[in-house]
């Protein structure tokens, strides 16, 4: 099996002058005709939308939101298009109140108005939001109420008739019970549509604000997203808890290796592999890559890498990962394939490439190398900094993919840096990729991709070095807390 082939540009064009003091994600969308929605912050930090229609040469249009900011690399922007290409943008929040904007005409950025409640309760301390697709393509968003080790779960339901919001569940999908919460796969991870027709779901516990707190990973599914259940069928009764019984897949203490991130995935049987790390059994107790699948109904923990490396990490703030991997790919070939990146060191360097799995062990038969973006625009221009990326395939034509480039400082755990950097170029890019025909997951320079389908999400965008995996629209974001 020969290595995927980088992306060739077709048009590109600047955007904007961007902050770069520290990464945070930006989204990108495009709608039924391949209209495109940038959502990021400018040059002096504040949210904004442009907007660019389809064709050679066309023009951005602008919209400066009001909100703006700070030394936080979890306050991402995320955006969506419902039903009625209605705009909804949402972000900035970290343990914070509701920051949520939305168009009042289709498609229509100049008409984006702050709007300052959904539901009215539990809109003070919100963090990680996202938009996904519930059943019968309605709109919902999750996002966490509370702090990390101390936090829940919601869901709200999108009424497209009333342009109104309300709760999808009468409680908390999850009940940290004031002492901990749960990480839904990542920080704002969500239900996955399965080939079986469920909606899957894994998340971690977390006892604290440290990071190294993390521990045991969890499983459940629905085919409403209101009704629940174990692996086996046991129906769950909402909300679910750290004591909720049959959900455990893998039983990790604190401090055990686990990070609140994750990636689920299927192989040719339509069986979940559930992908993250955690020390193994050696007396060093190495960080390794594990994929956990369900087989003949029991969920059987397969170590993949062979690494002998440990990364010992803890405390607050957003984390320079040093291990990072995407899920298992299964390939139209039939091939079962996984991205991987790993420092060799404490201080690196680094190894990365993409392995090729043995479909019953999910062993290494094959590693291949690493090449998505254009060479040229791998390598940050700017002393010091990274380069970060957001993409979305285009609805029009599968073999073309929308991105946008900026460079930043990397992560410095949420602490301001002096001086501050001066701005960066946003660039938009059209991209032919000589790929599409298959699914083998990308690395970009500082976030990871897979084009797979299957995703509930539909916000887009990219995330902070080691931050964001995207799967056809789909997000996982990695943060500390």
């Amino acid at each position: 099996m020969s290595g995927q082939q980088r992306l060739t540009i077709l048009d590109s064009a600047l955007v904007s002058k961007v902050w770069s003091g520290h990464p945070v994600d930006f989204s990108l969308l495009g709608n039924a005709n391949d209209t495109i929605y940038a959502s990021y912050y400018d040059s002096s930090e504040y949210m904004t939308v442009a907007m660019r229609p389809p064709g050679a040469g066309s023009s951005w249009k602008y919209k400066k939101l009001t909100s703006q900011l700070g030394w936080d690399s979890h306050n991402y922007v995320t955006a969506a298009l419902d039903g009625q290409n209605l705009l909804h943008v949402s972000g900035n929040m970290h343990v914070g109140s509701l920051v949520y904007f939305r168009s009042a005409l289709p498609g229509d950025i100049g008409s984006l108005q702050q709007i300052a409640s959904m539901v009215g309760t539990q809109e003070n301390s919100m963090t990680y939001p996202v938009f996904l697709n519930g059943t019968g393509n309605e709109m919902l968003y999750l996002y966490r109420d509370g702090g990390s080790g101390n936090g829940n779960e919601y869901i709200n339901r999108w009424n497209p008739g009333s342009k109104t919001w309300n709760r999808l569940l009468g409680t908390a999908l999850f009940d940290g019970q004031g002492q901990r919460n749960a990480y839904l796969g990542a920080p704002n991870a969500g239900p996955v549509t399965g080939p079986d027709g469920y909606y899957h779901l894994f998340w971690f516990w977390r006892e604290t604000t440290d990071a190294s707190t993390t521990h045991d990973v969890c499983y459940m599914r629905t085919k409403n997203l209101t009704q629940w259940q174990t692996a086996s069928g046991t129906a769950l009764a909402l909300p679910v808890t750290s004591t909720t019984t049959g959900t455990i897949i893998d039983t990790i203490p604190e401090h055990g290796g686990v990070i609140n991130r994750g990636q689920i995935s299927f192989d040719a049987q339509g069986r979940p592999i559930i992908s993250y790390h955690k020390f193994d059994a050696s007396p060093n107790g190495y960080t390794q890559i594990y994929n956990t699948r369900l087989e003949n109904g029991k969920w059987v923990a397969h170590q993949t890498s062979k690494w002998a490396y440990k990364w010992n990490f803890g405390g607050n703030g957003t984390l320079v990962l040093q291990v990072q991997f995407g899920p298992v790919v299964l390939n139209p070939n039939g091939t079962l394939t996984q991205w991987f990146y790993h420092y060799t060191g404490a201080a690196g360097p680094v190894e990365t490439g993409y392995w090729v799995l043995d479909p019953v062990t999910l062993q290494p038969t094959q590693t291949l190398p690493d090449a998505y973006w254009p060479a040229h625009l791998e390598t940050a221009r700017n002393p010091g900094m990274q380069v970060n990326w957001a993409q979305v395939p285009s609805k029009v034509d599968p073999g073309t993919v929308y991105a946008l480039r900026w460079e930043t400082m990397p992560n410095n755990q949420d602490l301001p840096r002096t001086p501050v950097p001066a701005a960066t170029q946003l660039m938009w890019y059209k991209l032919r990729d000589p790929n599409a025909s298959t699914s083998v997951f990308r690395r970009t320079s500082d976030s990871k991709r897979q084009a797979k389908p299957g995703r509930a999400y539909i916000g887009t965008g990219v995330g902070w070095r080691g931050g964001r995996y995207w799967t056809n629209g789909a997000l996982q974001r990695t943060g500390s807390n």
